[in-house]
């Protein structure tokens, strides 16, 4: 019989809970020991990021010249929209939300009261470009394959994509449950895990109530404009909503988001158009997961929120979360030089998002999935007709 595998969700739990108790107990040398691969990993993640840009979204870009046309421009724009709508709209409630039960500078306290741990070794990997220039090359790159037709550039950029690909999948991925197995072993033996973890909660919540009640605003807008009851098309998409909080992925999930709506009554060819494209560009759910916790851990740090700043990470990341699609945490991937190049994070800061991230992985991609299918709604009201 085929053996059953442990998602990366069950994963991180395992690794909070086993980091939690072992950092009450175990000697300094072994924290230290854990320190020094907590540092080199996050050397490795700095490294990989853009290359994991050029790798994902050149190819992504180029494919969208294959596409039709103005229904094809339609899907991207009205996507993008979405993205960033949901990270203002997260960014908009946390602000208002977060400081009712979390304090300013609430790591700050912990963090000079705690004992510092030092690495063995500190390696250095810097990056062959920032995150920025990645991404502006990945455009001018993939939209000059476009218009020039190149298919050898594109096949050379869709094996180094593979190559990336299977470098998150088999080595990042893997390793980022023991990543956050050492740093809350750290945070343990330093004294800082109650304040996070209780935090962690709060922070999480807020996040997918946040993102339901975007779910609710798609899905009456989509209504209005396609004529249709909005909280019966929301009721028909639940079962995609489920089955992407369980296996936190908006590609694996393709399938039934497409059963999903259809039930909505769209066209067909229309769906098969829309839902696939939506689930590589769409990324609404995990952009109010990326606002909801960096606001938190920012305002926990007692930084400075400056709203502008937040609006161009906001901006970004929804190009960036192009490379999301087939790469499991791809977006948070994706991210991680924008949290650190315009907001400013410490690797540290870095670590505790990825931990409050990753520790309930499944309502980003889920709200991601059931938001394709408000899409749908419209691109069928736009487009159906002259199909």
């Amino acid at each position: 019989m085929k053996k059953k595998k442990l998602g990366l969700f069950p994963k991180v739990l395992i690794a909070i809970f086993i980091g939690s108790l072992l950092g009450l107990i175990a000697p300094e040398l072994l924290v230290r020991a854990f320190k020094t691969f907590n540092v080199i990993f996050a050397q490795l993640l700095k490294f990989i990021v853009p290359l994991l840009v050029l790798g994902l979204v050149t190819p992504s870009i180029a494919n969208l010249g294959k596409g039709a046309g103005k229904m094809l421009l339609a899907v991207v724009v009205i996507s993008y929209v979405s993205t960033i709508c949901a990270g203002f709209f997260a960014f908009g409630l946390s602000s208002e939300l977060l400081p009712h039960y979390i304090e300013v500078g609430e790591l700050l306290p912990s963090a000079q009261a705690a004992h510092s741990f030092e690495p063995f070794i500190n390696i250095q990997i810097p990056p062959l470009c920032d995150i920025l220039t990645a991404l502006v090359l990945s455009f001018m790159v993939g939209i000059g394959i476009i218009f020039t037709q190149s298919e050898a550039l594109k096949r050379g950029f869709d094996e180094f994509g593979a190559i990336v690909k299977l470098t998150i999948e088999r080595v990042i991925i893997p390793l980022l449950p023991f990543y956050i197995f050492t740093m809350m072993c750290e945070m343990s033996a330093s004294g800082q895990l109650a304040t996070v973890m209780g935090t962690g909660v709060k922070v999480i919540a807020t996040g997918v109530g946040i993102s339901i009640l975007y779910l609710v605003l798609q899905y009456i807008i989509a209504g209005v404009i396609a004529k249709k009851n909005p909280f019966r098309c929301l009721w028909n998409i639940i079962p995609a909503y489920l089955t992407g909080f369980s296996i936190c992925s908006s590609s694996a999930v393709i399938p039934v988001t497409l059963d999903c709506t259809l039930k909505n009554k769209v066209r067909r060819e229309i769906a098969e158009f829309t839902v696939p494209l939506c689930s590589t560009v769409h990324m609404c759910g995990s952009t109010i997961k990326l606002a909801t916790t960096s606001f938190a851990v920012m305002y926990m740090s007692g930084m400075n929120i400056d709203i502008a700043l937040f609006a161009n990470f906001v901006l970004l990341q929804g190009v960036s979360a192009v490379a999301a699609p087939g790469v499991m945490g791809g977006v948070l991937m994706a991210s991680i030089g924008l949290l650190e190049s315009i907001l400013g994070f410490s690797p540290e800061q870095s670590a505790l998002m990825m931990t409050i991230y990753l520790a309930l992985d499944g309502y980003g991609p889920a709200c991601n999935v059931s938001g394709d299918g408000a899409i749908t709604l419209i691109i069928d009201r736009l487009f159906g007709k002259k199909q």
